[in-house]
């Protein structure tokens, strides 16, 4: 991504400041210091004000800095601090005579707010701003749904690598490492999340971490797996059985896949998220399923592995074109098992391009 879509995006937030009352606005959580700037270090905040923006961090990061965020072209200015980065913070808001400072209220530290408003010079506050910079990333750029495009890819090889290893006995810990393993060397910089591995009864459990339990004969497996390729997540979950599937596996498959295929005809822009989730659980109340289906429908997902939009059932916002969002509905039965479908979508004016190449099919080893 070039410097010029960073300094673009930071051009909006400065574009906006004067509507919101604000003189700056301060951005610490990480992946929106990233979105702004490019700068990916585990230490760092911008301060963006109308004309230019400061990007603070400290010495490990002057390189690092200096190549990611493009800080050679304004309006870009970077500041290596020698102690704490809210001393920092604090001297540039009262040089530059700031007065009204948004920040991240859900996002930044109770130690770091204090800090910084205990230094605060005579006049000047911070004002909470909850929610904006994660609505401008809902809407990714073309550049931006390529890279989370190159993700689905990697994540969905890795996935048929390893799947063509699974063995009766493999423990829940070996495929899931072994999938990890496979999307690295495809060219992951690291797992979108910790991968979920269940066989059995536990596969009922939807966030259920893998185990040193083999996967035995006559059993379902959840296999829920995501990669961050260039920055940016993928999500996907598929079902394998060991063994031949009876008649209530292949039924309640079925009836997933329904849900799933329902889920993703809904998705349009302008559609209000909850009918998304709404045609899901529809489909699997036809199917007397709909109290086995315990969470939302899905996610929005991008230089984080969740974040808005929420496709749940009381979400009254509207899909727009270029979000990037999950459908994976799912149903959990105690003491028998669990099966979730899960694609990894981009929402179109007239529906959504189905990202995920894998198939559906449940996979019979």
């Amino acid at each position: 991504m070039d410097d010029n879509a960073f300094a673009r995006r930071r051009g909006v937030v400065a574009a906006g400041l004067s509507e919101r009352k604000l003189d700056a606005f301060l951005a610490a959580f990480s992946p929106n210091l990233s979105y702004l700037s490019g700068f990916t270090g585990s230490n760092g905040s911008l301060l963006i004000l109308p004309g230019k923006s400061i990007l603070f961090t400290d010495p490990r990061y002057t390189i690092q800095a200096a190549q990611q965020a493009g800080t050679d072209s304004p309006p870009l200015q970077l500041r290596i601090a020698r102690g704490p980065l809210v001393v920092e913070i604090a001297a540039a808001i009262a040089r530059l005579r700031l007065k009204r400072i948004g920040y991240e209220p859900a996002r930044m530290t109770c130690e770091l707010h204090d800090a910084l408003k205990s230094r605060l010079p005579l006049g000047a506050s911070l004002r909470p701003v909850d929610g904006w910079i994660e609505g401008l990333r809902m809407l990714k750029s073309a550049d931006e749904i390529e890279r989370i495009r190159r993700s689905v890819r990697t994540n969905s090889r890795a996935f048929e690598e390893a799947v063509a290893r699974v063995r009766v006995g493999m423990k829940e810990r070996d495929l899931a490492a072994e999938l990890e393993y496979r999307m690295r060397r495809l060219g992951a910089e690291k797992p979108a999340f910790e991968t979920i591995v269940a066989g059995g009864v536990r596969s009922a459990l939807p966030h259920a971490q893998p185990t040193s339990a083999p996967l035995k004969s006559g059993a379902l497996v959840v296999v829920d797996m995501g990669a961050f390729e260039d920055g940016y997540a993928s999500d996907m979950t598929r079902m394998l059985f060991l063994g031949s599937p009876g008649a209530k596996v292949k039924r309640t498959y079925r009836a997933v896949l329904e849900a799933q295929m329902a889920a993703v005809a809904a998705v349009r822009a302008g559609v209000p998220a909850h009918r998304v989730d709404r045609a899901a659980r529809a489909v699997l109340k036809s199917h007397g399923l709909h109290r086995a289906f315990i969470h939302s429908t899905g996610h929005g997902l991008g230089l984080e592995i969740h974040e808005p939009p929420r496709i749940g059932k009381h979400e009254k916002i509207r899909l727009q074109a270029g979000m990037a969002i999950t459908i994976e509905p799912g149903v959990y039965i105690e003491g028998w098992g669990g099966i979730r479908i899960e694609d990894t979508v981009v929402v179109t004016e007239k529906g959504c391009e189905i990202l995920t190449p894998t198939s559906k099919d449940l996979r019979v080893i």
